[in-house]
């Protein structure tokens, strides 16, 4: 990969590069290579993915380098400015320096590059309304969360995961990590930033135990460890929001809607039990082996925990069994009378690979397939629910 950085704006471009023009995105996203930078991803599982910044010395230390301060913006090079908001717009100067920025080539032999700055700290634009990558985060939200990763011209799913804590017999259990990096994988490979808040901010929590967990005590849950007491807390509708608790009233996991004022609903949120996970997905334990493809009981537990919560936070993003006919059918399980129909439907959607895959379909396994991976809707999380 060839980069070229400039020591005058802090920036690069090369093979990696922001240009605010939807249709020239850089589909990896600003300062993140993968395979699909080389137009063969994810072939024979050969690629990577690396996550990377540049930094040059920087005096005041808002990382706006010398010369775009004196040149540029006619700041003062020895002050630290993060956080200043001159325009009032929601977004401080610092964001609006690196996001606000791309280089235009100007000659090509030779060639030569000169800045383009499409954001101006001192101009008041209209962020609360810019999407640019068309994921339902605005660049107010996409700034809200910039300090964990967020990227306003590619595609961003934030989820917050709370755990119960171990009953006083040992009952319940604790999301592998591996998971959490499979379900990261998962979406990576599509160019969706997949960031699981453990701890940032107020984030992965442990909640108490709770023998049997009802829809009103999962409302509490939501209402006193996701918005913290707070019905305007920024996090809703920014957020999906899982929750691992030991056992419900209900199903194994599930979508339900939430509620901050008792009279507008978001689906925004999920369940999964262990109980049902740690028991279920292994009642056959030979099967289990073969068809996830290790002995390793750990291994396949991180498989079981990533493909449940995929599969839930497949329910937020609009993939339902009345608009996709292979999802959440009991039927489809083999050896029921659909599993064959459906058995094309290679997706965490579809029961009959539930816990044993951890991804969507893309829809070219033929018949009865379905394209969740180009169906999936970022926003519907963000709209009011009725049902």
């Amino acid at each position: 990969m060839n980069l070229v950085y400039s020591l005058k704006s802090a920036h690069w471009t090369g093979g990696d590069y922001i240009l605010n023009e939807p249709t020239l995105f850089d589909p990896s996203g600003y300062g993140r290579l993968n395979g699909c930078d080389d137009n063969s991803i994810y072939e024979n599982d050969r690629d990577c993915e690396i996550i990377f910044d540049i930094h040059q010395n920087d005096f005041d230390g808002d990382d706006i380098p010398y010369w775009t301060e004196v040149n540029v913006y006619g700041t003062n090079p020895t002050v630290n400015d993060k956080g200043r908001d001159d325009d009032h717009d929601g977004v401080p100067m610092e964001w609006e320096f690196r996001w606000g920025h791309h280089f235009s080539m100007v000659s090509y032999n030779p060639p030569r590059w000169v800045d383009r700055w499409d954001y101006n700290p001192f101009v008041w634009e209209d962020h609360k309304h810019m999407d640019p990558d068309e994921d339902g985060l605005d660049n107010v939200e996409e700034y809200l969360t910039s300090e964990w990763g967020s990227d306003p011209f590619r595609k961003d799913i934030f989820l917050e995961v709370d755990q119960m804590a171990i009953g006083p017999n040992g009952e319940g259990a604790y999301v592998p990590d591996l998971s959490k990096e499979l379900l990261r994988d998962a979406f990576s490979k599509h160019n969706i930033g997949m960031h699981i808040n453990e701890g940032w901010p107020g984030g992965g929590e442990i909640i108490p135990f709770d023998v049997n967990t009802s829809n009103r005590e999962l409302q509490e849950f939501y209402f006193d460890y996701f918005l913290h007491g707070d019905p305007n807390n920024w996090k809703r509708g920014v957020m999906h929001y899982g929750l691992v608790d030991y056992h419900s009233d209900r199903y194994g996991g599930f979508v339900f809607r939430t509620t901050a004022d008792g009279k507008h609903y978001l689906l925004d949120s999920f369940q999964v039990s262990t109980s049902h996970l740690e028991n279920f997905p292994f009642k056959y334990p030979l099967l289990s082996c073969f068809i996830r493809k290790s002995f390793n009981h750990e291994y396949q537990r991180a498989i079981v925990y990533a493909s449940a919560m995929m599969h839930e936070t497949g329910h937020t993003l609009g993939i339902f069994g009345w608009n996709v006919p292979g999802c959440d059918n009991p039927l489809a399980v083999f050896p029921h009378v659909y599993w064959l129909k459906f058995k094309s439907y290679r997706s965490c959607m579809n029961y009959n690979y539930c816990y044993n895959l951890v991804d969507y379909s893309d829809g070219s396994h033929g018949k009865n397939d379905f394209d969740d991976w180009s169906n999936i809707d970022l926003t519907l999380f963000q709209r009011e629910s009725f049902w």
